[in-house]
């Protein structure tokens, strides 16, 4: 068959290699192919190998020369929070005194904040100040990302993050994956009537299903926030009407948020930073995702979660940006990927399979996406460094130089191709 597009001259080719979930020390295996190519038709794969490719050219063929780049699929950011107004450099200051993150959410800061700014903004802004954000996280590499909304809570302002998030999907060249999280906190308007604002969470789900905006469903599991009860009540509801479903769980307190996500067949359960030893055990036993955020401990300067325990142990891990506006307010996601080795202390394997197939798995989409492999979408960056290890080693810059996204080149020579912002 011929190929639309040939990739080649790439130097280091990093694929992950094993099937999902890929767990604990598979999380080390990975295949490496020198002098590569990499052969796409109609946007798919049709090819992954070495040495010559001439039969799968003719006249029509485009020929991208990787200049001895790396190459890697596409990161896959599964834990975002991209679709809010304003920003909270307000509350910088009292995060760096020491003042905690929930104090700041009972005063009416922190995520009540973001959301009396998210209901004031336009669908418009939402959107501009999201592509914007976009832009930049695909030219770190991102290639698919999972937005949740949480910053609306209420049908309504819920519903425009979810359509600012399903319009950037089709305007934007990165694949935009939507997940409702109308339990990210209690609105001011019900702080002394909880039950009735998980009345109407669960009311709203209806709604929100026959959107078919998203298929997914978040809930953050915490102190002062919802408690085990309480969300093992909303994400049985949304399971029962179809919904998949995660956790932020154990991000502060030990409450035991892993555990009832492994309970209720969780996609994933993020943050666990204060996550008990026998819910690791738990997780290990099941094919729920250890969704990490390490950028969110070292904005917040908390503890990290204990990464090679849960490795150690068996379980399945990812790592994701988490951007938002007050807990992680960076679209770096090479920077994240960084801190996961400097402080979740992950091998370079563990942290590319982290990043790409077990990230696809959790979102359900390990059949296009998260590996190098024939059939699948040809979602592909090249990197100026020399081989994977370099990536963590060399710190807080920007080594990605070229993406492409379906096999069109979206980015070359780090200048964003197909850039609608200023557009739309």
């Amino acid at each position: 068959m011929i190929a639309d597009l040939i990739i080649y001259n790439i130097h280091k080719l990093y694929n992950p290699i094993e099937k999902p979930p890929v767990k604990g020390i598979n999380m080390s295996n990975i295949d490496v192919l020198t002098h590569a190519y990499i052969a796409i038709k109609d946007g798919k794969i049709l090819k992954v190998s070495q040495g010559d490719f001439k039969h799968f050219i003719d006249a029509k063929t485009t020929l991208f020369d990787a200049k001895g780049s790396v190459c890697l699929p596409g990161f896959i950011d599964s834990h975002s929070h991209l679709v809010h107004g304003g920003s909270r450099e307000d509350e910088f200051e009292k995060l760096k005194q020491g003042t905690p993150y929930l104090d700041i959410l009972k005063a009416g800061g922190g995520i009540l904040g973001t959301v009396e700014k998210t209901r004031w903004a336009s669908f418009e802004q939402l959107y501009h100040q999201a592509y914007k954000s976009l832009d930049t996280m695909l030219s770190y590499g991102v290639t698919t990302l999972e937005a949740k909304s949480g910053y609306g809570l209420s049908l309504k302002h819920e519903l425009k993050q979810l359509e600012v998030s399903n319009k950037l999907n089709h305007d934007h060249p990165v694949e935009v994956v939507s997940t409702y999280m109308g339990a990210h906190a209690i609105p001011k308007a019900y702080e002394n009537n909880r039950e009735a604002y998980i009345k109407n969470i669960k009311e709203d789900l209806i709604s929100i299903k026959a959107s078919h905006l998203t298929n997914a469903v978040d809930v953050f599991c915490e102190t002062g926030v919802f408690d085990l009860s309480e969300t093992r009540d909303i994400l049985e509801t949304a399971k029962s009407l179809g919904f998949t479903v995660k956790l932020h769980a154990d991000e502060i307190d030990a409450l035991g948020g892993a555990g009832l996500g492994v309970d209720l067949g969780a996609t994933s359960v993020d943050h666990l930073m204060a996550i008990k030893d026998e819910d690791i055990e738990k997780l290990a036993k099941s094919n729920t995702i250890a969704n990490l955020l390490p950028g969110t401990s070292f904005y917040l300067n908390k503890t990290y979660a204990n990464a090679r325990k849960m490795i150690d142990e068996g379980c399945a891990l990812s790592i994701s940006g988490d951007y938002n506006p007050g807990s992680c307010p960076t679209e770096n996601f090479q920077f994240i990927m960084q801190l996961a080795a400097n402080y979740l202390i992950m091998k370079p394997e563990e942290i590319l399979n982290a990043t790409t197939i077990n990230a696809a798995y959790h979102l359900g989409l390990q059949k296009t996406k998260g590996s190098l492999e024939p059939g699948k979408d040809a979602d592909i960056i090249l990197l100026d460094i020399p081989n994977l290890a370099y990536l963590f080693y060399h710190f807080s810059i920007n080594h990605v130089t070229d993406v492409f996204i379906k096999g069109e080149v979206v980015v070359k020579n780090k200048r964003i191709l197909r850039n609608t912002y200023e557009t739309n």
